[in-house]
């Protein structure tokens, strides 16, 4: 953290054995960079130390029986976190719940704004109504299949 100081450009009341008065002590200041969030707020940037590229993290994504180690950009939604998961496990977007600190996250929060960070860990789990709708339609399936035949 840079702190930034006023100095003052004046003379010194102390006169002592009539020696001048001495320039204050110059000081290394940092300059202050900046960037834009997604939001379009302007804040100060953050120093970054990681080792795998600028602006990519490893995170864990659980789900109930498997983990898989997805790398991603730091400024990605959390929809395309989704779209990436279609491609490892067998749920669509749409089927799956993506949680976070407790929290289940929309699909257009970024990773970065809500504190996804390298090494984070996010659960992946089946939408329960999608999940019941899949079980229904597999018990009706075999009732209503016409090439079925029922001997008494």
């Amino acid at each position: 953290m840079v702190k930034l100081r006023s100095m003052r450009f004046s003379r010194s009341s102390k006169l002592g054995n009539g020696n001048k008065a001495t320039p204050p002590p110059t000081q290394n200041i940092a300059e202050i960079q900046w960037e834009l969030r997604p939001g379009g707020m302007l804040v100060q940037k953050r120093e970054s130390n990681q080792s795998n590229g600028e602006g990519i993290i490893t995170i864990t994504v659980s789900t109930v029986s498997h983990s898989h180690q997805i790398s991603i950009q730091a400024t990605s939604t959390f929809g395309e976190l989704k779209m990436i998961l279609s491609l490892v496990t067998s749920f669509e977007p749409r089927e799956q719940r993506l949680l976070f600190k407790g929290k289940e996250r929309d699909d257009d929060e970024h990773l970065h704004m809500v504190g996804v960070k390298d090494k984070d860990k996010v659960l992946l789990l089946e939408d329960p109504a999608i999940k019941e709708k899949k079980l229904l339609d597999l018990i009706d399936q075999p009732i209503n299949n016409p090439s079925r035949t029922i001997s008494v």
